[in-house]
């Protein structure tokens, strides 16, 4: 008897799995509402709000950065466009990894070592500008 009730179990899960399957479809249309009304709230709340302050604030970059960048106080946005206008020019990116820099005297001096992934760029970046 064991062997029919299990079967039974069996064909009662089919049905419910059938079911489930049927429900969803209906779901993501309800939740892709809710979601762009959640994100019209959203949006409507954050337009208010300007740039980042932080990131446009002018920053007077170190001795060593401003050989590379210049002496004039800068964004920090526009230190790293400067600072990968440099790479670019000069030719450090790793042939072989793209996402090395390999660095000349001039960078060793700002990064303190012989290469850095532009992931690490922006924090050894940082440490030169007050």
């Amino acid at each position: 008897m064991a062997t029919k009730t299990a079967k039974t179990t069996k064909d009662a899960e089919k049905p419910a799995k059938d079911a489930k399957a049927k429900a969803p479809a209906k779901a993501p249309a309800k939740a892709k509402a809710a979601k762009a009304a959640k994100t019209a709230e959203a949006g409507a709340k954050t337009s208010t709000k300007g740039p980042n302050a932080a990131l446009k604030k002018p920053l007077t970059p170190s001795k060593d950065l401003a050989v590379i960048v210049g002496a004039a106080p800068l964004a920090r946005t526009e230190v790293v466009s400067k600072v990968w206008e440099y790479i670019r020019k000069h030719n450090l990116q790793n042939p072989a990894n793209k996402r090395e820099i390999l660095a000349d005297p001039s960078l060793k001096a700002v990064f303190g070592k012989d290469s850095a992934t532009m992931f690490e760029m922006n924090k050894l970046l940082s440490a030169h500008l007050a």
